[in-house]
């Protein structure tokens, strides 16, 4: 594992997840296809509405395997980051089957409310149901470990999927069962209940590729697990300034900075860079294209004092959420520092707030503030 580089990580990553997408679509095309079968015979649009939902999910998988392919093309010229971005215009085209579907389901179901039709249930039926839902809660849990395992969001959320699929599939269970004990059909209900499920599934898929076309705050979990392991680095006393790049699922390409004892020469950064780089992608999947280093002072104990009174004044202040980056040189009479600032205020408005502030606390020194926005948390 060690000696894997970048590129045959990748390639081994894709490939477990074109695995589990296949086991997916064959699965879910059996259980669609023994659900179909039930449903005709039993005359039950709910479990034929589950199977539809099968269907889809299947269909989803194969566009997903299509774009993932296409997405995977080699970074040209014209492309240098590669396609991975076409994978989005493929979760949209399946946000739009599933949209389909749900809309179409819904209809159907309203007809049989309209229109009623007895359903005949038989014990093959059930048995065929239980045990298309024990399927899925396997392949549930099954593709959401694999998903876990490679760092997959979208086998992530493909299992839950199915988990929640297979509560579904439970509704339509429970609902042959009070017909053949109650004589009560719930059939055409059930079925709008399924379809709203499936519209909601289509609309939520839909919000969330634009988000990521779009660009969206990234999860402060992530920020929280990258520090944990650039940390682990003995040196390294603090990441800040965490930004991520987004060229398609799973293919994040980042920037931070670590702030360093003053007394590391450049070897020692060097080294430590690199052991970061391979690390944090091991872990995370994410390829870090830039490292930028702050110097800690360790040996100035005036600098220090400086450090620890503008500190406390920056934040005084509720917007200003974090202060990093602080580097003073006694000697050439100057003090740079970094400030996030919340969206609350004004950036240029709170720089030379503070910029005025720590002007009236060292007078004879040049004073340079980098206000950063705040990404993640």
């Amino acid at each position: 594992m060690a000696n894997q580089t970048i590129e045959e990580l990748t390639a081994k990553r894709e490939k477990a997840i074109v695995k589990t997408s296949l086991i997916g679509i064959i699965t879910n095309v059996f259980l669609a296809g023994f659900k179909a079968a039930v449903g005709l015979i039993a005359n039950s649009i709910a479990v034929m509405l589950d199977a539809v939902n099968n269907l889809s999910d299947a269909l989803s998988s194969v566009i997903t395997i299509i774009g993932a392919k296409l997405g995977a093309k080699t970074p040209n010229k014209k492309h240098p980051l590669g396609y991975g971005r076409i994978e989005y215009l493929s979760s949209m085209i399946v946000a739009a089957l599933v949209l389909y579907a749900g809309i179409t389901s819904l209809v159907e179901s309203v007809k049989k409310i309209i229109h009623p039709e007895t359903a005949e249930y038989s014990t093959v039926s059930i048995i065929i149901i239980s045990v298309a839902i024990v399927v899925k809660m396997f392949l549930g849990m099954y593709v959401k470990k694999q998903g876990k395992k490679v760092n997959s969001g979208a086998l992530t959320a493909s299992g839950s999927d199915a988990l929640f699929d297979a509560v579904l599939s439970s509704s339509v269970l429970a609902s042959a069962i009070v017909f053949l004990i109650f004589d009560i059909s719930l059939e055409a209900y059930v079925g709008v209940i399924i379809a709203i499920f499936i519209i909601k599934a289509g609309i939520e898929m839909m919000i969330e590729t634009l988000n990521d076309i779009i660009g969206k705050r990234e999860d402060s979990d992530i920020g929280k697990e990258l520090r944990k392991i650039i940390c682990e680095e003995e040196s390294v006393l603090g990441v800040y300034d965490i930004t991520l790049f987004n060229y398609g699922p799973n293919k994040n390409y980042g920037s931070l900075h670590i702030e360093l004892p003053d007394k590391l020469n450049v070897d020692d950064v060097d080294r430590i860079t690199r052991r970061i780089q391979v690390d944090v992608f091991k872990k995370t999947g994410v390829i870090l294209t830039g490292i930028g280093v702050y110097s800690f002072n360790t040996s100035d104990d005036q600098a220090a004092q400086i450090r620890n009174a503008i500190q406390k004044k920056v934040m005084s202040h509720e917007w200003a959420l974090q202060f990093h980056g602080f580097y003073a040189d006694t000697k050439e009479k100057t003090i740079r520092f970094d400030v996030v600032i919340s969206f609350d205020i004004d950036h240029k408005e709170a720089t030379n707030i503070l910029h005025g502030e720590i002007c009236s606390m060292y007078p004879d020194y040049n004073i340079m503030i980098v206000p950063d926005v705040d990404i993640i948390d």
